[in-house]
């Protein structure tokens, strides 16, 4: 299994960024290939299944994901239910201070995860309708960096919106191979 941790600081309190996270919907809002996010079955709790349509490359496909586990303010699991093993989730813990360079106008502040393990290998090519002469192989090897950037991207974009405003956001990236 791949994974991929990234981490930042948000200067808000853990429950509304919790429920900001919680709205799966949104999150096409902030990536680049993420092109629509479908409620399938459920009301947002756990068991509730989401169609996620994605675009990369010459490649469209809609993974579905299940909320697996959620634990108001602080957790969100989530797991891909169809063609390749994949789980994750949000983590939301309150800082007992301020960081030294909070903004000003910060009260409170806490850490915010974002956390993806995968099994590349897992992946069904029968599932993706490859252009001829490309190798899944090939495919597997360029998506990796995409997917890093991403959540790069996808945890920065969230922050800006959560606090309505531009500011430098120091992110924490840990990847891990098993």
């Amino acid at each position: 299994m791949d994974e991929i941790v990234v981490s930042t600081v948000v200067y808000l309190p853990p429950e509304e960024v919790y429920d900001f996270l919680a709205d799966f919907p949104r999150y096409v809002h902030y990536s680049e290939h993420l092109t629509d996010v479908t409620r399938r079955t459920g009301d947002g709790g756990a068991g509730t299944r989401y169609a996620m349509r994605f675009s990369w490359w010459k490649l469209n496909y809609t993974a579905v994901s299940e909320v697996t586990e959620l634990h108001p303010p602080d957790r969100i699991d989530w797991r891909i239910v169809k063609d390749f093993r994949a789980h994750g989730h949000w983590h939301v813990e309150e800082l007992p201070e301020l960081p030294d360079d909070a903004p000003e106008d910060a009260e409170t502040a806490c850490r915010v995860v974002f956390e993806v393990s995968y099994d590349a290998d897992s992946a069904d090519e029968s599932t993706l309708n490859l252009p001829r002469f490309v190798s899944f192989g090939w495919v597997i090897d360029k998506l990796k960096p995409a997917l890093e950037k991403e959540a790069e991207r996808v945890v920065s974009r969230i922050v800006e919106d959560l606090e309505g405003r531009q500011r430098p956001v120091e992110l924490t990236v840990d990847r891990r191979k098993d």
